[in-house]
């Protein structure tokens, strides 16, 4: 390990037990300790980390903030060299009139945006941890967030990556580049196919005006068939969030944020544009919503009583630790007309293992949030846990969805990818990881299952 403190500084390389402890888990659950933690502060510092990592045989897992809930950005075997991005937070450039940005992957999601405010800029994806959630994360993940309704997700956003791939050599990727998109299929490949040591992000214009409202339910049913009307009526809110009792109660004994907590569930629906075109875009939406026997309907009037509903949203994971000390969070994706179908699977899974759910989510593009609360402590409730998330993954499957949104497959979804493609789909993409890491050195033993190899591509008939 003398070699990685030459290359970045002996301060920076962690290989004590109580540091390495802290690397050995993220958002989702424990991995193992690996072999170091080196934190470079620059690209060619990552190169050579890489350089020196591979040349003692060890793998290499790239990590920002640790707010991953699928066990992306952890040894599971034990051992490897993690490189943290917590010194490499800086934005690089920033190029106002082409809307753009050259961002280190370890720069807070919420920083760029703040940072490029006076500019009458913002950056788009905003992931409910986009407090703590880095922009290399997100990039990893593909991550969406409340906005994603309108905005898209991440992909949507990146324009050009600088990469660091597993021999430690640095290539180059753009949208506008002719050929294949690389830059595409390097987001959401969780760190599996190259380093992202710095990107180009697109930057939008901050909306004339915004406007933010509440919808009170007597049941999850009727939200979700109000959320169906209003896409259906091609209205496309720039986002659209649905909470339940049990969320709402959370967070407004957590926030009081100004949640009604004598609904069923609630919709908080923002919109975005010119001034001019918000009234009517309020009264159509107010109308969808009573038509489908929404209870009561608020505008919030002030910024401050914006930044309060979506302060709340945004904090409701938080808030359920006044409900208990631990909880697990699914990540699925239904059609919206799947939406009432879906949320029933999840209320029976939870209700057949005895546990309490809550459901806070993005109704508009049908991207399911359920969180499990429990006690880790008790060996019964993390078997009720283990045994709901796979019903409620099985049950969005089954209803033509996907088993994730917006988190990444990780180690924990890997074996789920059997269900949603076949051997020979995952053969394809495991020749692609092939191309760019033929010895499987980077962020090993994620995304797909084991043992897929691209040799079982099928020849051609």
């Amino acid at each position: 390990m003398e070699r990685l403190g030459q290359a970045v500084g002996a301060e920076n390389v962690k290989t004590a037990p109580e540091d390495l402890a802290v690397y050995a888990f993220d958002a989702y659950s424990d991995g193992k300790p690996p072999s170091a933690v080196v934190i470079p502060s620059q690209t060619r510092e990552v190169s050579a980390v890489v350089k020196i990592a591979r040349a003692l045989g060890e793998p290499v897992i790239a990590r920002g903030a640790g707010t991953g809930l699928c066990g992306g950005a952890v040894s599971i075997q034990g051992g490897g060299v993690v490189i943290s991005f917590a010194r490499m937070h800086r934005m690089l450039e920033l190029d106002v009139p082409n809307r753009r940005a050259r961002v280190q992957p370890g720069i807070v999601n919420l920083h760029l945006s703040q940072q490029v405010a006076a500019s009458k800029l913002f950056y788009a994806p905003d992931p409910a941890s986009q407090r703590s959630s880095t922009i290399g994360g997100n990039i990893a993940t593909n991550a969406g967030g409340p906005h994603c309704l309108s905005y898209g997700t991440t992909v949507n956003h990146v324009l050009a990556l600088e990469v660091v791939d597993e021999r430690g050599e640095v290539f180059t990727t753009d949208i506008d580049d002719a050929g294949y998109d690389l830059t595409a299929a390097l987001v959401g490949s969780e760190g599996t196919l190259g380093i992202v040591a710095s990107a180009w992000v697109r930057l939008l214009r901050m909306p004339e005006s915004t406007r933010v409202w509440l919808a009170a339910f007597p049941s999850i049913e009727s939200a979700s068939e109000a959320v169906s009307a209003i896409v259906g009526a091609g209205i496309v809110p720039t986002a659209l969030e649905m909470m339940d009792a049990v969320i709402v109660k959370a967070v407004e004994a957590a926030f009081a944020a100004g949640y009604p907590t004598d609904a069923a569930a609630v919709l908080l629906i923002e919109n975005a544009g010119f001034e001019d075109e918000m009234n009517a875009c309020e009264a159509a939406i107010e109308r969808l919503a009573l038509a489908n026997g929404a209870l009561s309907w608020r505008a919030a009037r002030t910024q401050a009583e914006r930044d309060a509903l979506w302060a709340g949203r945004k904090g409701a994971v938080g808030a359920i630790g006044r409900i208990a000390p631990n909880y697990y969070t699914q990540d699925v994706t239904v059609p919206r007309s799947a939406l009432p179908k879906a949320l029933r699977a999840v209320e029976v899974a939870a209700r057949e293992n005895d546990l309490v759910v809550g459901n806070v989510f993005h109704a508009g593009d049908g991207n399911l949030h359920p969180l499990l609360v429990y006690d880790k402590r008790d060996r019964r409730q993390v078997a009720a846990v283990l045994s709901t998330g796979n019903a409620i993954l099985n049950a969005a499957i089954d209803l033509g969805g996907t088993i994730s949104g917006e988190h990444g497959i990780g180690y924990e979804k890997r074996d789920a990818m059997t269900r949603v493609y076949s051997a020979q789909d995952l053969a394809a993409m495991a020749r692609v990881r092939d191309v760019f890491d033929p010895e499987h050195a980077l962020n090993p033993e994620k995304i797909f299952p084991a043992g897929t190899r691209c040799v079982e591509v099928a020849p051609p008939q």
